[in-house]
């Protein structure tokens, strides 16, 4: 059960680290997107709207992935909060 607690910890600790990653990453390709969106709105031509939805694309893409990885994360936790309780209920 330890050795089962150590594995998860190491796992949130990478997902903790690519959620910040992904963050960043985010943020970049939505101001890409607005950008785009910007620039298809003002020049109203049909290569300006396929980039803007290709960077929504990319955008929302990685908005799915933020979304996954914090949805990892909190199962995660739940199962280390489960193995602490196990592991602190049991006779020594």
């Amino acid at each position: 059960m330890e050795r089962r607690l150590s594995d998860v910890a190491a796992r949130l600790k990478h997902l903790r680290e690519e959620l910040g990653v992904a963050d960043e990453q985010l943020a970049h390709l939505a101001d890409e997107a607005d950008d785009a969106r910007i620039r298809a709105l003002v020049s109203e031509t049909p290569v300006a709207e396929h980039d803007h939805h290709e960077a929504q694309k990319h955008a929302d893409a990685m908005q799915r992935h933020r979304t996954a990885v914090l949805t990892e994360i909190e199962q995660l936790e739940r199962t280390q909060d489960e193995l602490l309780d196990r592991l602190t209920a049991r006779p020594d």
